[in-house]
């Protein structure tokens, strides 16, 4: 499953690692906008297989922050 950002915005924090476990509802990035935060969370369990971002950037509407098998 990939996790996509749903605005510009940028990336305040990676909080998983390569091959970490998640349950549905876990945050997996915070991203920044406006002085908000915005978490990116899991829509289901699994193991993170892929983080495309990286703490201090910043990620465009839709695009990809991570992939969970």
């Amino acid at each position: 499953m990939e996790l996509c950002s749903e605005m510009m915005a940028n990336v305040w924090k990676v909080v998983v690692n390569v091959g970490d476990t998640v349950e549905e509802g876990d945050t997996v990035v915070i991203l920044e906008s406006m002085k908000m935060e915005i978490p990116v969370v899991a829509e289901s369990a699994g193991t993170v297989r892929e983080i495309n971002v990286s703490e201090g950037g910043t990620v465009e509407e839709g695009q990809v922050v991570a992939v969970i098998e």
